[in-house]
């Protein structure tokens, strides 16, 4: 499991919310369940993955070993809590509003 070609799509029923298909088996064997409950995927990106390499919210080798075993890997959106934890804090003429 060195390097493998991924199709990212995303869901337009829940913001944030994505899944990762080997690029030569598509949406195909997908089971009708997850694409019902997903939505319709929009196409985002194709790209090459491999275990060394950086994602944004996940680490590559744990959607590798998933896309192996189950076909598929589902990223869920973040969480409010983590959300909030990225922002920046207000200026600080705006600390003292209330």
């Amino acid at each position: 499991m060195n390097l493998m070609n991924i199709s990212a799509f995303k869901s337009p029923k829940k913001a944030e919310l994505y899944l990762f298909v080997p690029q030569e088996s598509g949406l195909d064997d997908l089971p009708k369940e997850l694409l019902v409950m997903f939505g319709k995927p929009e196409h985002v990106i194709d790209f090459e993955l491999t275990p060394e390499k950086k994602l944004a919210r996940e680490d590559a080798a744990t959607v590798l070993e998933a896309i192996e075993s189950k076909g598929y890997f589902m990223q869920m959106p973040p969480h409010e809590v983590e959300k909030m934890g990225n922002m920046t804090p207000p200026p600080a003429h705006l600390d003292n509003i209330f």
